[in-house]
């Protein structure tokens, strides 16, 4: 069973990474609104907020700059999700002796695969605009095994409000709040110079720690409980967001 998952898995996720690969379009897509929010917070408002210069900025900006970036791409997994389910493909695919819940991984795959190019791009304009770590190849790894963490958290909700959409508008906006959380957040600015009840909220919601820690392995400072925090954050929502969105899939091919 395990074998014939993995290979229908396999499948799917060509015919998927095919669609990227003709549409290369999505992948810029995700990585420009990300690119030019970074650009507008370093360039025009960097100078406002006092934390050592550009260069320092963009470091302290870029973590967060790709968690919004991962927001972003998710909104085209719920695009493409529902598509595949309007246009009558799913029904296709359950016609076949296949695994069925790889038909929903082969879109997360995509995902994973997706945003890894959008963020790979975000980093190489982070570097032309003067951003630096010393961080070692152990650090490095650690940052995306977070990222990767993150963006399968994301995917999840991304195919439960597929299965629950009624529309390819609702569909895709439902990232909009998601790509708004960092905001609210140590992303852009310290916390301690937000008013007291929105640096609660933003002390106590799964972005600050996840922005802390990746802040601390691109600095090579301590993450201190910042990491296990963020990744018990993901953890617990991918199990919900798992459940749920199996929930609705298995209700909707019954």
């Amino acid at each position: 069973m395990t074998t014939r998952f993995l290979g229908d898995s396999t499948v799917l996720l060509g015919r998927s990474m095919r669609h990227i690969t003709r549409s290369p379009d999505t992948i810029i897509t995700t990585a420009i609104m990300p690119i030019s929010m970074m650009l507008l917070f370093v360039y025009v408002f960097g100078g406002a907020v006092n934390l050592g210069g550009t260069a320092s900025y963009v470091k302290y900006l870029l973590p967060g700059i790709l968690l919004i970036t991962i927001a972003s791409g998710i909104s085209y997994t719920t695009l493409r999700l529902f598509m595949d389910q309007q246009t009558g493909i799913f029904e296709r695919f359950h016609s076949m002796p296949i695994a069925r819940s790889s038909v929903l991984w082969a879109h997360v795959l995509t995902s994973l695969f997706a945003n890894a190019i959008s963020l790979v791009i975000v980093i190489i304009v982070a570097l032309l605009m003067g951003f630096r770590s010393g961080a070692g190849v152990l650090s490095w790894l650690a940052v995306a095994g977070l990222l990767t963490l993150f963006t399968m958290t994301l995917t999840w909700i991304a195919v439960l409000a597929a299965l629950s959409a009624k529309s390819a508008e609702g569909a895709g906006a439902f990232a909009y709040p998601l790509i708004f959380l960092p905001f609210l957040s140590s992303a852009i600015v310290p916390t301690k110079t937000m008013p007291a009840p929105v640096e609660a909220f933003a002390n106590h919601q799964p972005v600050t720690p996840l922005v802390n820690a990746i802040r601390s392995l691109f600095t090579q400072q301590s993450v201190g409980s910042d990491a296990w925090i963020a990744v018990a954050w993901c953890v617990g929502v991918l199990v919900v967001a798992y459940a749920l969105a199996m929930g609705a899939y298995r209700r909707k091919i019954a």
